[in-house]
């Protein structure tokens, strides 16, 4: 599709949560006339999220520019093998900081293996619990692991009261259901608009809207009608649009329902209001 061909993003009535993305993987410039497009498109909020020791601090200190802009702590399973005490340690201090609303991106990767996968389950593991001590949500990546995740997860259910979100969710429907019996939500992105992803729209489909996430995962994943450039979260709008079809919803009724279940997970009254506890172990 040219440019010409590009339908202009839509302007909903209603505010959107942008609930995953990498703010840290843009060029300073780039940074700023992102949240400029993002906010005349109607995304209020944005969460950039943590992956490596390496964005720990970047990722909050992004957070603490603008006040519509949150994010989290936690190590990917790319990254695991570079998890140590010290890590932790860090994770836990900066959790304490109200801009962050939750534990993540945490998870299990099998498809690209870049971690030793036994180290990635106790990694995981250990992450859990810290989200357990913070009293914080996971944000959950999970890939080809199905099974392990399950598991994991089963085992820690009982101590994570706040449970969280499997993002960009490309799982099997054997494991959007555990994950919805649990309580967990899933969050969905610009592969819902990809003429191949018909397992994504699938886990759509039988999500209930109140489980329901909005996310970009940008840079990553651009949604139709514009992938091939580099993602943001002004395209968030795009997303929303495909979601409501496929739910055969109103897209004022979606995106007022994702909004609260964005509040609902990740900005509890006592992070809003900016008091939450100095540490967490």
């Amino acid at each position: 599709m040219s440019k010409k061909q590009r339908r202009d993003i839509p302007r909903f009535a209603h505010p959107i949560i942008e609930t995953h993305c990498h703010l840290d993987y843009l060029e300073p410039d780039d940074l700023a006339e992102e949240l400029t497009s993002a906010r005349d498109v109607g995304v209020e909020r944005i969460i950039t999220i943590a992956v490596s020791p390496d964005n720990l601090d970047t990722v909050r200190t992004i957070a603490g520019r603008e006040n519509r802009i949150y994010c989290t702590q936690g190590i990917h399973p790319h990254e695991a093998e570079k998890y140590s005490p010290d890590v932790a340690r860090r994770i836990r201090e900066g959790a304490a900081d109200p801009r962050v609303v939750a534990i993540g991106e945490i998870g299990l990767d099998y498809y690209y293996d870049h971690a030793d996968r036994s180290i990635q389950r106790q990694v995981f593991a250990d992450q859990l619990t810290i989200a357990a001590e913070c009293d914080l949500p996971v944000v959950i990546h999970s890939r080809d692991a199905d099974e392990d995740m399950r598991k994991l997860l089963a085992e820690h259910l009982e101590n994570l009261p706040r449970r969280g979100v499997i993002h960009s969710f490309s799982s099997g429907l054997e494991l959007a259901e555990f994950a919805l019996e649990a309580g967990f939500m899933l969050g969905f992105n610009g592969m819902v608009t990809f003429n191949r992803a018909d397992n994504v729209r699938d886990a759509v489909a039988i999500t209930p809207v109140e489980q329901l996430l909005l996310e970009t995962d940008a840079p990553y994943l651009t949604p139709v009608p514009y992938r091939g450039r580099s993602n943001g979260p002004r395209y968030l709008p795009f997303v929303a649009e495909k979601v409501a079809e496929i739910k055969d919803t109103p897209i004022d009724v979606l995106l007022k329902q994702c909004y609260t279940n964005s509040e609902r997970l990740f900005f509890n009254s006592e992070t809003a209001e900016g008091t939450k506890q100095e540490e967490c172990a």
